[in-house]
C-alpha cells in the first residue's frame, strides 16, 4: 500500500505545473527530506527548550497560598518549553528522531535531555500532579493524547535506555489513558475547534497509541465515539477556514482521523460527503495556505503550524484512499504547497513558534501516523 502511495504522489505532481518538485517524496538533500541534517535542526530546537523553564505559562488551579510554585516543582518532568504540552511533544520528538538517527552528531545531548527528564521520581511528580482531584481537565485531551504519544513511541524502540524511560513512564501513561476512557463517555458532543481542544486530532493521536499499547477498550471508545460524532457528517465548511489563530484544521482533522478508523471503500464514500469540494482534476489551488502575519506573536504564528498540519493531513486522508482514487492527486498537491510554505519558517528565529514547531515538522516529514 505504502508503495503505491508514493506512486500516486509523484504522479500527483503532473498536476503542479511549476510546483511539481514539490510534489514528489522528499528523497536525500530535499529542503522538506527528514535527512540526518534535517533532523539535527529540529532536535536542537527541542534541546533548546526541554528544561528552559521561563517564559512560561502554566495551566494550573490553585486551592491555596500553598499551590504557588514554580513549573519546575508542580510538573518536574515537563517544565520547559513555556508549556506542559509542548514540553511533553518535545521529549516525544527528540525519542522519534533517536529512533530514526541514533548515531547523529545531537544523540548524546538528547539521550542526557531525556534522561534528565523521564526519572522515577519525576514521572512520580507527574503522576500527582496530574492525579489530584481538581485537575480532571488539565491539558485534556490535547496534552493527554500526546504524552501517549511519547509513550508509544519509547514502546516502538528496541534501545534498553528506551525501556528504561518507558517503564518509567508507564504509571503516568496509565493515569492519563484512565483520564480519557472515564471522559470519553461522558462527552456528549465533539470539540471542533482550531486549537488545542478539538477532539478529532487527539482522537487520532490517542487512536495510534492504542494500537501500539494493545489497549482494546480504549479503541473501542474511540469507535464508538467515531459513530456519535462523526460518521453522519456531511459538508464540512472548509472555506470558512482558517479561523485568525487556528494551528488545527476541524475539517481536514476529522477526515484524518476517520481514515484510521474506517476501510478504505468506506472511508472514500463518507470523504465524498464530507468534503465534496475536493477536487478530482488535481491542483493545489482549492485550498492555499494559511498567511502568518507576524512570527513574535504566539497566537497569529499558529497558522505555520496549520500548515504543517494541514500538510501531514491531506497527505494522511491521500493515504487512506485507494491509489487509483481521482481525488488523490488534489490532496497531495495542496499538501506540497502547504510543506513548501511552511517548513522554512521552522527556524527557531522565535520562541513564540520555535517552542513546538519542530514536533509539527517532525510529525510532518517523518509521515507519523501512517504507520
Amino acid at each position: 500500500m505504502r508503495r503505491s502511495f508514493w506512486i500516486s504522489m509523484l504522479s500527483a505532481s503532473l498536476f503542479l505545473g511549476s510546483t511539481a518538485q514539490a510534489a514528489r517524496p522528499a528523497g536525500p538533500g530535499s529542503p522538506d527530506a527528514l535527512d540526518e541534517a534535517a533532523a539535527g535542526r529540529f532536535a536542537q530546537l527541542a534541546l533548546a527548550c526541554l528544561h528552559q523553564e521561563y517564559p512560561n505559562k502554566i495551566s494550573h488551579v490553585m486551592q491555596g497560598d500553598a499551590d504557588v510554585r514554580p513549573p519546575r516543582a508542580l510538573t518536574p518532568a515537563f517544565y520547559g518549553c513555556y508549556d506542559w504540552h509542548s514540553a511533553v511533544h518535545g521529549h516525544w520528538l527528540l525519542v522519534r528522531l533517536l529512533r530514526r538517527f541514533p548515531e547523529a552528531p545531537f544523540a548524546k545531548e538528547a539521550r542526557a535531555a531525556l534522561a534528565l527528564s523521564l526519572t522515577p521520581q519525576n514521572i512520580a511528580g507527574e503522576v500527582e500532579y496530574l492525579g489530584h482531584e481538581k485537575r480532571a481537565s488539565f491539558e485534556r485531551p490535547y496534552g493527554l493524547a500526546w504524552l501517549l504519544q511519547l509513550s508509544a513511541e519509547l514502546r516502538g524502540w528496541n534501545d534498553p535506555q528506551a525501556k528504561q524511560w518507558a517503564a518509567a513512564l508507564t504509571p503516568l501513561e496509565s493515569l492519563a489513558a484512565s483520564k480519557l476512557k472515564d471522559w470519553l463517555p461522558k462527552l456528549h458532543y465533539p470539540i471542533r475547534i482550531g486549537e488545542h481542544d478539538q477532539t478529532a486530532f487527539s482522537f487520532g493521536l490517542i487512536w495510534d497509541w492504542a494500537r501500539v499499547a494493545g489497549d482494546a477498550g480504549m479503541t473501542a471508545l474511540l469507535t464508538d465515539a467515531t459513530a456519535r460524532f462523526y460518521r453522519g457528517d456531511r459538508d464540512c465548511p472548509l472555506g470558512y477556514e482558517p479561523s485568525g489563530q487556528d494551528f488545527l484544521s476541524p475539517c481536514l482533522a476529522e477526515a484524518d482521523f476517520m481514515r484510521r478508523v474506517l476501510a478504505a471503500d468506506d472511508f472514500a464514500k463518507w470523504l465524498q460527503a464530507f468534503l465534496p469540494g475536493i477536487p478530482s482534476t488535481g491542483g493545489n489551488e482549492w485550498l492555499p495556505p494559511g498567511v502568518v502575519t507576524d512570527r513574535t506573536d504566539p497566537k497569529l504564528a499558529h497558522i505555520d503550524g496549520l500548515n504543517l498540519s494541514r500538510a501531514w493531513m491531506l497527505e494522511g486522508i491521500a493515504h487512506g484512499l485507494k491509489p487509483a482514487d481521482k481525488r488523490v492527486p488534489a490532496l497531495l498537491a495542496a499538501a506540497a504547497s502547504h510543506r513548501a510554505t511552511a517548513l522554512p519558517a521552522v527556524t527557531g528565529e522565535h520562541y513564540e513558534g520555535g517552542h513546538w514547531l519542530g514536533t509539527f515538522a517532525v510529525y510532518l516529514t517523518s509521515q507519523a501516523g501512517r504507520e
